[in-house]
This record gives structure tokens, C-alpha cells and sequence, in this order.
């Protein structure tokens, strides 16, 4: 990658994120809500680092840090604030609550579990402020919201990249949204809707293939189906 164009990255993801919030996500949050957040730290994955916070009026903000590709050196670090539905804001916090608030330790401490990276959830109201750190938890409610948010991650990081060869390279936009549709259809994507505008921006554009603009649009339409309990 060459210097000039790292240097566009933060612009270029900057743009998305306002786009989102000219869609209607509001950019500020208020710190006095309830909030659950969730940070993950793994070493040579992709992203490295990243992490969640959700109020409990569903504003939401990500942030990640990670190489556009398998192939670059450099990272680059991303953030996008949106507003998670409904229904994913509400299983969110009943797991937050049926994890007890992640008070006291959540980790299975079973010596024979592969490491999967330095996990941490957080809970904070104006009664509690709590927070536990696992690598695997075996308690039902806290393995359901590691994966929720997993899922998520994996959706902005699709977004995150299709705006990338939008922009600079449109004849990776086939593989990365094959792969992106096989992963939605295998239930492992989640919030979507958080990446609606790059979405919508291929179908748009004339400049691309018919068959990656398909592509597109059957996942605008995925994202439009209702959130799964």
C-alpha cells in the first residue's frame, strides 16, 4: 500500500461513517444510560482489536483495528457509530442481565480450552459498574453474546472493506461479497443494517459487474428481514 493512499484510509472511512449517520444515526451518546461493552484483543487476527458499546436506547459505537487484507502490513484504525435494532438491543441487555451483570469471575478456567483471545465484558448503570475478563466462558448467556457480538464485528468488517475496494480495487467486490452472502445465509452476520450504505452504493453503481451488483441487492434484502431472536 503506498503512502498516499494510507493516508486517504481514515478519510475514507470517516465518509462512511457519516453516511451512516445521515441516514439517521444520531452521533452522540449519552453517557448516564445503561451501557453493555464488549472488547476483544487477539493477536494476529483479523481485526486484532476491537470493541463494542451499547447504550440501552440503542445507539451503538464500534471501533477495530486491522489490515484491509491478508496480504498489507498496515493497519488501520476504523470506528462507526449506528443505531442496533430493537430486537438485538433487547437481547443484548436480557443477556447482560442473565449473566449476572458479568459480577464475580465468567472464565471456565479449564486449562485445555484453545486460546481465543483476551475477551472483556462490561456492564454500567447507575447502581453497577462491573466488568470480567474470560478467554471461554462456559455459562450459556455469556457464550450467546460473545457470538452476538462476533457476529456483528464481522458485519462492519464487511463494510469496512467493501467501501475500501469500492473505491480502489471493484474487482475484489465479487469474492468479498460471496463470501459475505455465504456467511449471512449461514447465520453468522448480524446488525446488517449497520452496513446498509456501501450496500446500497454498489447496487447503484453501473460502473460494477450485474453479478456483483445481484449480489448486493440479495443482501440489502437479508438485511432488511427482521432481526432473529
Amino acid at each position: 500500500m503506498t503512502r498516499g493512499l494510507t493516508a486517504l484510509l481514515p478519510f475514507v472511512f470517516c465518509l462512511w461513517a457519516v453516511a451512516q449517520n445521515t441516514a439517521g444515526v444520531p452521533n452522540s451518546s449519552q453517557p448516564d444510560l445503561p451501557s453493555v461493552s464488549f472488547t476483544l484483543d487477539f493477536p494476529r487476527s483479523v481485526p486484532d482489536h476491537y470493541s463494542f458499546r451499547v447504550l440501552s436506547d440503542g445507539n451503538a459505537t464500534y471501533e477495530s483495528t486491522a489490515k484491509l487484507s491478508e496480504e498489507s502490513d498496515d493497519e488501520d484504525s476504523f470506528q462507526i457509530d449506528f443505531v442496533i435494532s430493537p430486537p438485538t438491543r433487547a437481547r443484548i441487555f436480557d443477556l447482560a442481565a442473565r449473566s449476572k451483570y458479568f459480577e464475580g469471575g465468567i472464565d471456565s478456567n479449564r486449562k485445555n480450552i484453545a486460546a481465543t483471545g483476551k475477551k472483556i465484558l462490561a456492564y454500567k448503570d447507575s447502581q453497577r459498574n462491573t466488568e470480567a475478563t474470560y478467554n471461554y466462558s462456559s455459562i450459556p448467556a455469556v457464550q450467546d453474546l460473545t457470538t452476538l457480538f462476533q457476529n456483528m464485528s464481522t458485519t462492519l468488517e464487511f463494510g469496512r472493506r467493501l467501501q475500501y475496494d469500492h473505491l480502489y480495487q471493484k474487482l475484489a467486490l465479487d469474492e468479498e461479497l460471496k463470501r459475505m452472502e455465504e456467511m449471512a445465509k449461514s447465520d453468522n452476520l448480524a446488525e446488517m443494517k449497520a452496513v446498509r450504505t456501501i450496500l446500497s452504493k454498489i447496487v447503484a453503481d453501473n460502473s460494477v459487474i450485474n453479478v456483483v451488483r445481484a449480489r448486493a441487492q440479495r443482501l440489502l434484502e437479508m438485511a432488511d428481514e427482521p432481526a432473529k431472536r
